[in-house]
């Protein structure tokens, strides 16, 4: 343990045991903030971030390992290609997953955390 308390927003996700669909939708949202078209405030990116790194290791439908190895390169060295990656997973994503659970994702993200 090194002694640092994980973000609220992480605990929160824990807590509460995000099923399979919100583990795609909050990776989605990651894709989304890496890929700069996302429109939250810098703290929700913050907060969707730390939920992020709490929940990729639970079991998704969506998405393989590479698409969290992707993330990871993205967040650690995002050059051109990594980020070309990121948005070609990004649009992907967003094709897979209706509007309609997205919609509702969000609403429960913003009820869960900023509500």
């Amino acid at each position: 343990m090194n002694g640092i308390a994980p973000h609220p927003a992480a605990q929160w996700a824990l807590d509460i045991d995000f099923d399979p669909e919100q583990v795609d939708c909050t990776t989605t949202v990651v894709l989304k903030i890496l890929d700069n078209k996302c429109k939250m405030l810098p703290g929700e990116k913050a907060a969707v971030m730390a939920i992020y790194d709490a929940v990729r290791h639970c079991s998704a439908p969506l998405f393989e390992s590479a698409v969290h190895e992707a993330i990871s390169a993205a967040r650690l060295h995002p050059d051109p290609a990594v980020l070309d990656t990121i948005h070609q997973l990004r649009v992907q994503a967003e094709a897979a997953i209706p509007k309609p659970v997205m919609k509702r994702y969000k609403a429960f993200l913003r009820d869960g955390l900023f509500g």
